[in-house]
């Protein structure tokens, strides 16, 4: 599954982008498909959620909206899915959506104690 997030994105990077899709996919399907053994940490980084930020590279907000969510439903509660979905949700002008996820982001963040940039962009954004 690594090996073929890799290959996508550096497929994505050689500007072959029917190719990156199709290994990124790939990636999240063989990951979805494989449970992770009980004693080993969550994944880092979901390749359904690497899936999302390479349509949101690519300009496919509502695409990469829906793989968010797919991710959503095998490793909740995430930093970066909520950031990307609120990111792609915007993109893709559902300011609604949007403001939900930064809303989303703020509470999973609610005692955080370092300052992040994008803590502070999701409070604008929330209140839109």
């Amino acid at each position: 599954m690594q090996r073929l997030a890799v290959a996508a994105w550096i497929a994505l990077g050689e500007k072959r982008t029917d190719e990156a899709l199709k290994f990124m996919r790939a990636a999240a399907d063989l990951e979805d498909h494989n449970e992770k053994h009980i004693v080993t940490p969550g994944r880092i980084v979901p390749a359904r959620e690497l899936l999302g930020d390479m349509l949101v590279e690519l300009k496919q907000p509502d695409a990469a909206l829906k793989e968010y969510e797919a991710s959503q439903q095998r490793e909740p509660n995430r930093f970066r899915n909520y950031l990307g979905s609120a990111r792609a949700a915007e993109m893709a002008g559902d300011r609604a959506k949007a403001a939900a996820y930064y809303q989303k982001l703020l509470a999973l963040a609610k005692d955080a104690d370092t300052a992040r940039p994008e803590i502070e962009g999701a409070k604008k954004l929330a209140q839109r």
